[in-house]
């Protein structure tokens, strides 16, 4: 009875450490490769510079991050495999195993919360409008009866119709399927403003062949906590993503990372960003959390 007894805690612990194992972790070790969701134009965050090279602040992170996921996992080699996402497939990929994760620009919010993880916030962004110099729009009023470009599978038209100062507006929307794409929608002069993040549009405006030709204009419309994207019901690798991203917020060296992506000269053109991190992010960092956006407020 006692044999039977032991065995039987036996199997019970076993099926314990079995239901604690990641999914992602184990697909890892196995495999010896991860595959990162990247964005190809997310501003300074996550970008490309052709021939399948991503980089940028997000992209960074994840580099390091997944440095630390190799040691501790006892890795010789972790190969990753960079696959471009848009706003559009991301959640998709993630959800089906595709992707391992997602180092872009995505916001933490209620409704996404019920189908994929977050991380501990990374940056919390602004949404703001990007028009031309030369347009005469100095805020949201000077939207009305004009063409707004932004990206299919954001939330940016939603924010500025549910501002307070956007009531009565009228404006036609037209759709970039990625953040390049709707900001040539600007710089081709289709769209009279671009709304999107504004590392986005600072990116954007920093790589285009004319920057002086461009402004950000206007209140902040929303404020989003920016975070990398998980699988969903993954604890462990949630948290073996998670501390060693605080240990850089700890240490000082994620905002070491904020000022070589926003504040210096960046690839391919070595022009700056100049975005300093705002007030939000510098607390994240202080005291790191995973607070969707509604707990945020912006003033309308």
């Amino acid at each position: 009875m006692k044999v039977f007894a032991v065995i039987l805690v036996s199997l019970l612990m076993l099926n314990v450490a079995f239901a604690a194992e990641s999914k992602t972790l184990k697909k890892i070790k196995d495999s010896g490769v991860i595959t990162m969701g990247v964005r190809e134009s997310s501003g300074a965050l996550s970008y490309t510079l052709g021939n399948n090279k991503y980089v940028g602040y997000h992209v960074e992170i994840c580099e390091k991050v997944l440095a630390t996921i190799q040691k501790n996992l006892g890795l010789k080699k972790l190969e990753i495999k960079y696959v471009p996402v848009t706003s559009q497939n991301r959640m998709p990929l993630i959800q089906n195993g595709t992707i391992d994760i997602e180092c872009g620009s995505t916001t933490n919010n209620i409704a996404r919360a019920k189908d994929v993880s977050f991380a501990v916030t990374t940056f919390v962004e602004e949404i703001r409008i990007a028009v031309k110099a030369s347009s005469g729009i100095t805020d949201i009023a000077g939207l009305n009866k004009k063409t707004i470009a932004t990206t299919t599978g954001t939330t940016t038209v939603q924010t500025l119709r549910k501002n307070k100062k956007a009531t009565g507006l009228e404006f036609k929307e037209l759709y970039g399927k990625d953040h390049s794409d709707a900001f040539l929608l600007l710089e081709s002069g289709r769209a009279d403003a671009f709304i999107m993040d504004g590392t986005i549009l600072a990116g954007n405006i920093a790589r285009a062949k004319n920057p002086a030709d461009f402004k950000i204009v206007g209140d902040v419309l929303s404020v989003e906590p920016i975070a990398i994207m998980l699988p969903k019901d993954d604890a462990e690798f949630k948290k073996a993503v998670d501390e060693p991203i605080k240990a850089m917020m700890k240490s000082g060296e994620i905002a070491k990372l904020w000022d070589k992506w926003f504040l210096k000269p960046i690839p391919p053109t070595n022009t700056k960003v100049n975005m300093p991190a705002n007030e939000n992010t510098k607390a994240a960092w202080a005291t790191p959390n995973e607070k969707p956006m509604e707990e945020y407020t912006v003033k309308n």
